[in-house]
C-alpha cells in the first residue's frame, strides 16, 4: 500500500521491531528490500532444517496415486452425469485502493477507493468472435499444356509384338490356384532377356580359398602335434621327478633302519 510521506505509519512486527517504512515507500510489495546489514548476513542452515528436507518416496508415491485416482474418478463422474453443470465463478473480490497522489485535483478528491472485482458471466451459446477457419476462394488454375502428337503411321506386326506386355504374375502368391505355364513365368521374370557372364576371377578366388583352407588345416594339425609332444615331454619329466622322489624316500628310509639296527646291537 502506497502512502504519502507525510502520512507514513510505523508498523511493528511479531518481534516488536519497527519496519523501515520510509525505505519501502513507493516500492512494489513483491520486491525485497534489504535495509540493514543483518539482512546481508548468511543464514545458518543445518542438516535437520525443515526447509532442506525432501519428501520421502512414500509421500511421492501417495501423491501420484492420489492424482491418478482423482483423474479416474472425475472422468467416471463426468461420463455418468448426463447434464453438465456450469462452472462456478470466482467469488467477488474487494480491493482497497489508496492512490499515491493525494489532493483535491486527483481522484475526485477521494483519499481511498474500494474496487469490486467480478468475473463477467459468459454466454455458453455465444458464437466465436474470431473467425479463424475462413476459407479463401482458390484462384484460377494454370492453362492446360498442349499435347503435341506425331503424325499417324501404319502399325507394323513388330510394333504389335513389342506392345504385348505380359501379365504381372507373382512367383510366391497364387490365391486362386491358377495353372500358369512356365513360359509365362519366365516372360514376366525377364531371365531370358539377361545374359549372365561369370567373371574368370571367381575360379581364381575359389582356388585361393581352397589353398588357404588346406594350409590352415596343415597349420592346425602341426600345432596340435607340437602341443601333444610338449604335453608328453612334460608328463615324462613329471614322472621322472616322482620316481626320483620315491627313490630318495626309499634310500632315506633304508638308512634310518640300518642306524636303528646298529644301535640295538651295541646296546
Amino acid at each position: 500500500m502506497n502512502v504519502p510521506l507525510n502520512e507514513i505509519q510505523f508498523k511493528i512486527n511479531s518481534e516488536d521491531k519497527m519496519f523501515d517504512t520510509i525505505i519501502k515507500h513507493n516500492i512494489k510489495d513483491n520486491k525485497i528490500v534489504y535495509s540493514s546489514f543483518i539482512d546481508l548476513l548468511p543464514k545458518e542452515l543445518r542438516e535437520d532444517d525443515p526447509y532442506l528436507k525432501k519428501p520421502s518416496e512414500e509421500e511421492l508415491r501417495k501423491k501420484k496415486i492420489r492424482q491418478a485416482l482423482e483423474v479416474l474418478v472425475s472422468s467416471k463422474v463426468s461420463i455418468a452425469i448426463p447434464i453438465q453443470h456450469a462452472k462456478k465463478q470466482t467469488p467477488v473480490q474487494y480491493i482497497h485502493y489508496t492512490p499515491s497522489q493525494q489532493g483535491p485535483t486527483f481522484n475526485s478528491g477521494a483519499k481511498q477507493r474500494i474496487i469490486q472485482m467480478v468475473e463477467v458471466q459468459k454466454d455458453p451459446m455465444e458464437p466465436s468472435r474470431f473467425k479463424i477457419n475462413k476459407k479463401i476462394p482458390r484462384g484460377s488454375p494454370s492453362p492446360l499444356v498442349p499435347i503435341l502428337h506425331s503424325p499417324k503411321r501404319k502399325i507394323t506386326v513388330e510394333d504389335q509384338e513389342n506392345w504385348k506386355i505380359p501379365p504381372c504374375i507373382s512367383n510366391w502368391k497364387n490365391a486362386k490356384g491358377y495353372t500358369i505355364p512356365l513360359d509365362k513365368r519366365l516372360a514376366t521374370d525377364g531371365r531370358a532377356l539377361q545374359n549372365t557372364h561369370i567373371n574368370e576371377n571367381f575360379a581364381k578366388l575359389a582356388e585361393a580359398i581352397n589353398i588357404a583352407e588346406f594350409k590352415a588345416h596343415e597349420a592346425i594339425n602341426m600345432r596340435a602335434k607340437v602341443e601333444k609332444q610338449i604335453a608328453k615331454n612334460q608328463k615324462e619329466e613329471k614322472e621322472e621327478q616322482l620316481r626320483e622322489l620315491a627313490r630318495r624316500a626309499r634310500t632315506e628310509q633304508a638308512g634310518i633302519r640300518s642306524i636303528n639296527k646298529y644301535d640295538g646291537q651295541s646296546a
